[in-house]
């Protein structure tokens, strides 16, 4: 059962999954970080970053306001951080153009070397 267990814990998709979702909190916080960076230019601009107080004939849409300028800066800054780099990425893919390999360093070199005269004997 633990066998069962740890097999599935050591499959690629798995520790994919784990990758992705610490990768995702790291760029959240820099999403977040961005947002407010914009909201206080938009405070500087406007003369306020939080939308709540307003209420045109007495209807409160201010929250949704603020919520709906922020979900707009964060799909910009997705789109334009991740989207736009990977769609280039696989466009240079498909036409067969990608970066060369860099070389291997001296250690991994060194390694290797020690690995292949460990198996010949």
């Amino acid at each position: 059962m633990l066998k069962g267990f740890k097999d599935f814990l050591m499959r690629g998709n798995v520790v994919d999954l784990a990758v992705a979702v610490v990768i995702g909190t790291a760029f959240a916080k820099v999403v977040d970080a961005f947002v407010t960076v914009i909201m206080d230019l938009i405070g500087k601009l406007g003369g306020t970053q939080n939308f709540s107080s307003f209420q045109p004939g007495g209807v409160a849409v201010g929250a949704f306001l603020t919520a709906l300028v922020s979900f707009l800066i964060v799909a910009a800054a997705v789109y334009f951080i991740v989207v736009v780099p990977m769609n280039q990425l696989a466009e240079r893919r498909k036409t067969g153009v990608e970066p060369e390999p860099e070389a291997p360093s001296e250690e991994v070199l060194l390694l290797t070397e020690i690995r292949d005269s460990l198996r010949v004997r």
